[in-house]
């Protein structure tokens, strides 16, 4: 299984990519920093006996974005699995933050898992199989106070997945919405008990467990929420 996972480098694209790892996938792992994570990626390979290739790239940017593809292209060939992960969070109101915002969003919470999504495709299409995740949000189903241009740009992503759905349905690929509530990583320091909120590796189970269903059968969205409730 060859399986490709944008914002790698951290939290559930992380854990979303040993859990692969873990079953003897290969991966290609990109993010902002991969050149920084080398030491695990080694021991992942020792320890899994797999192949990781990595990339740098801020998928935000068209140019970078379409260099990692073509890197993919290049080393995998078709792919199995795409994990749509990167994104970034800046919390914000419409009516009063700061200007760029809703770009800054969109750019990366969107167009990243749009233009790779579409730039990986075509090989999927020939193959007739595959499984696109896209990691949504608690907020692309529920507006709140404070969720601004990123709850937007969630909402935009869950549209993109359900669209994406509907057309891959006859070539075999299934495309599946990840929502996941608040999930423990450095962003919650100083804000939450690890005890309240989810662990990645909550995320990262159901997302492999989704991935290993029969072909005939296809997890559409996948909804999960700390057991007290969101935040």
């Amino acid at each position: 299984m060859k399986v490709v996972v944008t914002g790698a480098s951290q939290g559930i694209g992380k854990a979303i990519a040993e859990k692969f790892a873990a079953h003897g996938a290969d991966l290609f792992l990109v993010s902002r920093s991969m050149d920084k994570h080398q030491a695990w990626v080694k021991t992942w390979m020792e320890k899994y006996g797999i192949r990781i290739s990595t990339f740098n790239a801020d998928l935000s940017v068209r140019a970078e974005l379409d260099a990692f593809v073509a890197a993919v292209h290049e080393g995998f060939g078709a792919v199995d699995v795409i994990v749509n992960n990167a994104g970034n969070f800046e919390p914000g109101n419409v009516h009063n933050e700061p200007e760029g915002t809703l770009e800054r969003m969109i750019n990366l919470n969107l167009y990243s898992a749009y233009h790779l999504t579409r730039g990986l495709l075509p090989e999927m299409m020939k193959a007739r199989q595959g499984h696109i995740f896209n990691i949504c949000s608690i907020a692309a189903l529920k507006a709140y106070p404070g969720g601004g241009s990123y709850s937007i740009s969630k909402y935009a992503l869950e549209g993109f997945s359900k669209n994406l759905r509907e057309e891959m349905k006859s070539f075999g690929i299934k495309v599946t919405s990840v929502h996941p509530g608040a999930v423990w990583t450095k962003a919650w320091e100083g804000f939450a008990e690890p005890s309240r909120i989810m662990d990645v590796s909550d995320i990262a189970n159901m997302v492999w467990a989704s991935s290993q269903l029969s072909a005939n059968a296809c997890v559409e969205d996948i909804v999960i929420r700390p057991q007290l409730g969101d935040l």
